[in-house]
């Protein structure tokens, strides 16, 4: 595979230090190839070229940046499958969860902000009989742009196609562990005619290039997604040059089973809300707490179903799960599970790591793993493991429930589970969570607000909440002449 290049000012460039990572694949463990370790000299030049197309892409009118985001949407649907096979080989996904999710859903952060942007609706105040105030938003800039390895394209275009319909021009930075689709947009938006300059992508090392974007002087905002340690370092680069930041963090989420639920529908879907894409979606459920009454039943029928999950090869059509993103990551994981075993929790199922055969068995591979937690005080109850591990813990009433859906420290998202309107209602109020599903998981309209609570991030985006995000908005109060009789 050709090394994966920067991507600057129109054209696919080395870094200019000459340094590259290898790019090893999750299915089995082999290097694909290399990836362009840029440093601040790279990024430098990305934050040069953005900062020289701004005036021209600010220039052009909403519906022509919205037909170069539709261009761009159609380019990406035309090579689905390309796209959806690069995906699995480089973040480890099965391959028709990318063809189904992922790159569908990247085609319609595209589509769907180039249609929100010809929508986006300015205020006027009329104060008095000879005073008008009214706002306009304006894009900002030069966006520097930091995603995550889980999602790799899907949550790129979540941030790119928002700031490119705003007006902002973009420096991104992709993981360094799943950088091959990004590349392959890059290439997109070259055969959509996207004017040069408007859209660079960096590739390397958060500590490096991610730091050098945090830090220029000339990127007066920051959208990150990714874990909550990186966030804290990044608001103290950030907060001395006033940036505007947007941090969409990691998340201990958990479901709240209530007795009188629909059981099979509940136990059905936290399999999926559980183990999809590895359970390497900051949106997973982690934490299964589950009503007294019922727990046995359903701890019974839920071990059953997982155990039934497969595990294997990303490209079978049949794998449920494939490989974890990297072998440091396995080891993360296995250790979460190793220290829970030590605490004394006790296993139900999986909590191995997985040795496929043939020319997958250097791949990283996890067994699907629940655990039974009596309480919340265990590290595994409290610590983000972001892979395929889940706990069951038992609750006695309504309260209890609220106590422990609250105990740590994160506030993304929560599933309750329940045919009562009224505990639905007050449960979601209670719960500190950005997102509250009730009796379902992942459903998402993308006008709504995303984001979390505590230490899963500041800010939202999606719909209205990124036009906002990515513009500055200013007032104007304007003193009109007395009419004359």
């Amino acid at each position: 595979m050709d090394p994966i290049l920067n991507f600057i000012d129109g054209a696919f460039v080395a870094p200019i230090a000459g340094a590259y990572l290898d790019n090893h694949g999750p299915r089995d463990g082999h290097i694909l190839g290399k990836i362009a370790d840029s440093s601040a000299a790279d990024v430098d030049a990305a934050v040069a070229a953005a900062k020289r197309a701004f005036p021209k892409w600010k220039a052009l009118t909403r519906a022509e940046r919205s037909g170069f985001l539709h261009r761009i949407a159609d380019l990406i649907e035309s090579r689905l499958e390309s796209f959806a096979e690069a995906e699995s080989l480089d973040q480890g996904k099965p391959i028709h969860l990318a063809r189904q999710i992922d790159i569908p859903r990247a085609i319609e952060n595209f589509r769907f902000f180039a249609g929100a942007i010809l929508h986006q609706q300015e205020k006027a105040f009329q104060s008095s009989a000879h005073i008008l105030n009214f706002t306009r938003r304006d894009p900002m800039g030069v966006a520097g742009l930091i995603s995550p390895w889980n999602l790799p394209l899907y949550l790129l275009t979540w941030k790119i196609a928002p700031a490119l319909a705003t007006g902002n021009t973009v420096v991104a930075k992709p993981s360094e562990l799943t950088s091959l689709t990004a590349s392959m947009l890059a290439k997109v938006m070259v055969d959509a005619g996207l004017p040069t300059g408007v859209c660079n992508m960096v590739f390397g090392r958060g500590a490096s290039a991610g730091d050098a974007l945090v830090g220029h002087p000339d990127v007066p905002l920051i959208s990150f997604t990714g874990g909550t340690a990186t966030a804290a370092a990044i608001g103290k680069r950030a907060a001395p040059l006033y940036k505007k930041l947007s941090l969409e963090l990691g998340g201990k989420n958990p479901a709240l089973i209530f007795a009188d639920c629909d059981l099979e529908a509940a136990v059905n879907t936290s399999v999926r809300s559980s183990f999809t894409n590895q359970g390497e979606i900051c949106l997973c459920t982690s934490r299964l707490l589950i009503q007294e009454d019922i727990f046995d039943r359903f701890a019974e029928l839920f071990v059953e179903k997982v155990k039934a999950l497969k595990v294997g090869d990303p490209r079978s059509e049949e794998s449920f799960m494939g490989a974890l993103v990297s072998s440091d990551h396995r080891q993360k994981v296995m250790g979460f599970v190793e220290r829970a075993r030590a605490q004394g929790l006790s296993v139900l199922a999986g909590g191995t790591s997985l040795t496929l055969e043939g020319e997958l068995s250097d791949g990283y591979y996890y067994s699907p793993t629940v655990l039974v937690a009596p309480d919340t005080s265990a590290e595994i109850m409290q610590q983000e493991v972001f892979g395929p591990v889940v706990t069951l813990t038992p609750f006695k009433d309504y309260s209890d429930a609220i106590t422990k859906a609250n105990s740590t420290r994160y506030g993304l998202a929560c599933t309750i589970w329940t045919k009562n309107l009224d505990t639905a209602h007050q449960a979601a109020a209670d719960i500190d969570a950005g997102l509250v599903w009730v009796n379902t998981w992942m459903q998402r309209d993308l006008r709504t607000p995303f984001g979390g609570m505590k230490d899963s991030g500041v800010g939202r985006e999606g719909g209205d909440h990124s036009l906002d995000f990515y513009t500055e908005e200013k007032n104007i109060c304007l003193q009109l002449s007395a009419s004359k009789a």
